[in-house]
């Protein structure tokens, strides 16, 4: 299974979002934000990158181009409940692989 890195400012979400992908065998680290989560990418391996778009200290596009430069072959997924931050995202299709919008449904 994966080891994901969750980047997710809101802690309802983030603990959600955890539970859900250790519920089918994934193991997951939270960060707070995107800093932390740029801290905890240097500290371990990660087999993907999901991230909050909109997080203080270093928003989710930050975080993705500063992953993506160090680590090109991890899959990075964006999540959001803002169309105009998911469109920004889109913008940077080569890098990303999916964004995902919130709240989710089932």
């Amino acid at each position: 299974m994966a080891h994901i890195l969750i980047a997710e400012d809101e802690e309802a979400v983030s603990s959600f979002v955890s539970r859900a992908l250790q519920l089918r065998g994934h193991t997951t680290t939270v960060a707070a934000d995107g800093g932390a989560a740029a801290d905890a990418l240097s500290k371990d391996h990660y087999d993907l990158l999901l991230t909050d778009i909109v997080m203080p200290v270093m928003d989710g596009i930050s975080l993705a181009l500063k992953a993506s430069a160090a680590y090109p072959d991890m899959p990075i997924l964006m999540m959001t409940g803002f169309a105009h931050e998911k469109q920004r995202a889109h913008n940077l299709e080569a890098l990303i692989h999916d964004v995902i919008s919130k709240p989710f449904s089932g």
